[in-house]
């Protein structure tokens, strides 16, 4: 056997992982609109709340809301909220809350300059090479799951990869937090549709971290996604959840689904007043069930394709959607919610070019959770295994990217650039030499 033979022939079917690590931003926050501008848009959702009002269907959060002293019409379900209460309570929430994780040295902090990346939640379908788009089953969720496990570079699973249609619909939430608690010692995104299934989480959590209640009020553990059914509308599955989160001290992040020209106004500004009115009126909500209740500020606001009305993902109009919405949560110091999106069928150049554009909207506006940043394709119909490891690629290359500069004696290379000369190079160099392996992200 020849030499080239023995050699040890090296793996090229895996990425090469960074380490387990939070990523911390140390840019700047990027910002498309004026302090005069987002004052602008803060009276103007105070405006919508006083004067258009909620749509509350659920009789025991209009019951809050009356307890409270604002007006609620039972007749239309109407709830109008009085500015003075809502700026009273939006100072509460706090600015910044640590998640559990059941392994400690994988808890996550959101605020600041924090940035978390979670895995894709929620759709109908999965796909892979081998079997093609298909209706997601419990072993697919349960694959899915050990692969967001593998990736460092992902630090929360996101709650029910996709959906697991031959398990009964009434029960299979609890199959969902069961694997998780089994395949990840992550921290993982609840289920939160009513508050049976957001009970049973927050019962699940304590049993899986040995905890009381009390206990888990002072350290959370659970986050859920609560949508807004714009415009203007709270439905009682989405209001019990808010509430048991609520009253568990657990975290809402709270996060209309405002696409300009369908359910909110066409214009952009139009669409962030929409948008910022909704949250503001459940974060109301939140502190008037328990006052310092931790929320999130989400954005989830793009445009529709006006020749079909499909939405419309990683586009100029979601990314400055994203941008801006960043600056109006950073302007009520709430933590913000974004996320990785495109409308590709498939995993080719468009899946590619839309979630890198989302991606760096996201991280630039300093979003604090970035949803859906691995998996997520189709609109958010599939989870898709090969796009959550191509995105996983793309995270680390973001990650990496976000690390300042070091900048000492050392390395400005006085010393390695006189040894050099000019016309030389710098492959032999007692620097290079002993930073070649190591130095590069490729």
């Amino acid at each position: 056997m020849s030499r080239r033979n023995k050699r040890k022939k090296v793996k090229k079917n895996s990425i090469t992982q960074l380490p387990w690590q939070e990523v911390v931003t140390k840019f700047s926050a990027l910002e498309i609109i004026s302090q005069d501008e987002i004052e602008s848009i803060h009276h103007a959702s105070l405006d919508v709340l006083e004067n258009v009002g909620m749509k509350v269907l659920h009789q025991d959060a209009r019951k809050i809301f009356k307890n409270a002293g604002l007006d609620v019409n039972e007749s239309t379900q109407m709830v109008y909220f009085d500015r003075d209460m809502v700026l009273s309570k939006i100072k509460k929430p706090p600015k910044e809350f640590t998640l559990r994780a059941r392994n400690p040295k994988k808890d996550l902090t959101f605020g600041g300059n924090h940035i978390v990346f979670s895995a894709v939640g929620g759709p109908a379908y999965c796909s892979d090479l081998d079997g093609g788009r298909r209706r997601g089953n419990f072993e697919d969720l349960q694959n899915y799951m050990k692969l967001i496990q593998s990736l460092n570079i992902i630090h929360q699973e996101g709650g029910m990869s996709f959906e697991t249609i031959e398990l009964p619909p009434e029960t299979r939430y609890l199959d969902l937090y069961l694997a998780q608690f089994q395949l990840l010692d992550k921290n993982c995104q609840s289920y939160p549709i009513g508050a049976e299934r957001t009970r049973d989480c927050i019962d699940m959590h304590c049993i899986a971290l040995e905890c009381t209640k009390e206990e888990l009020a002072k350290k959370p553990s659970v986050m859920g996604i609560i949508n807004t059914n714009s415009p203007m509308q709270l439905d009682i599955l989405m209001s019990e959840a808010t509430i048991e989160l609520a009253r568990s001290a657990q975290v809402t992040c709270i996060t209309p689904f405002t696409l300009s020209g369908a359910m909110a106004p066409i214009k952009q500004a139009g669409t962030l007043v929409q948008q910022n009115a909704e949250i503001l009126a459940l974060v109301t909500l939140t502190q008037l069930v328990r006052p310092g209740a931790p929320i999130m500020y989400g954005s989830f606001s793009s445009n529709v394709d006006m020749r079909s009305g499909s939405p419309a993902f990683g586009t100029p109009e979601y990314i400055r959607s994203t941008i801006a919405s960043g600056q109006l949560a950073r302007f009520y110091g709430f933590p913000y919610r974004s996320s990785n999106t495109n409308a590709s069928n498939s995993v080719d150049a468009q899946a590619i070019y839309e979630s890198s554009m989302s991606l760096w909207a996201t991280v630039m506006s300093h979003a604090n959770l970035v949803n859906h940043a691995a998996g997520w394709l189709e609109s958010g119909l599939t989870a898709s295994f090969e796009k959550l490891i191509i995105d996983a690629e793309m995270l680390q290359i973001i990650s990496e990217s976000l690390k300042p500069i070091e900048i000492n004696v050392e390395n400005l290379g006085v010393e390695t650039i006189k040894s050099v000369g000019p016309g030389g190079h710098f492959f032999a160099t007692d620097q290079t030499m002993s930073s070649y392996a190591t130095e590069f992200y490729t």
